[in-house]
């Protein structure tokens, strides 16, 4: 009785039961739930992808198998160090060439977030094609216009429909 109450537990996700419980640990302003893998738990910080991951547990000699929760404080320093540094391949980046600077550089968090409200914002004001697109809410990569970039469109209209044929009958 006791192994399907755990069972059902793991199912619902947020509902920790004690047995399972795990600890949180704090990587970049980013809560990462101990029971994790540390490939898969890195890439929950914004701005990590898995190829970052990968390099991050390369360098460190990490086991990608490893749980976070089991990592000593010096190996989550030293995560965070290179995080700071950014000091990977320029493939891998996700600021190449950057407008203000023309540097190569990797940016993770909300910093991630501000820099592309700024990007968007400086494309309007010069009234790019791009910026232009962001404005009116269209598509900005060339994706088709007629059907698929809509957005709860169908709700209000199937609904006025629906109800204007039931009217009739």
């Amino acid at each position: 009785m006791e192994e399907k109450q755990i069972k059902q537990d793991r199912r619902k996700p947020g509902v920790i039961s004690e047995e399972t419980e795990a600890k949180i640990i704090r990587i970049l302003q980013t809560d990462i739930p101990g029971n994790k893998k540390v490939y898969t738990g890195l890439i929950r910080i914004r701005g990590v992808s898995w190829a970052i991951s990968n390099a991050i547990c390369r360098i460190l000699k990490i086991d990608k198998k490893r749980k976070i929760e089991s990592l000593k404080e010096e190996e989550i320093k030293k995560i965070e160090e290179i995080l700071k540094k950014g000091e990977f391949p320029s493939f891998l980046v996700n600021r190449r060439k950057d407008f203000s600077t023309g540097e190569s550089k990797h940016i993770f968090g909300s910093d991630l977030d501000l820099v592309k409200e700024f990007d968007v914002k400086r494309l309007k004001k010069i009234r790019s094609y791009r910026g232009l697109r962001h404005a009116l809410g269209l598509p900005t990569r060339g994706q088709s216009t007629r059907s698929h970039f809509r957005k709860n469109r169908k709700k209000g209209v199937g609904i006025k429909l629906k109800k204007k044929i039931a009217a009739k009958e």
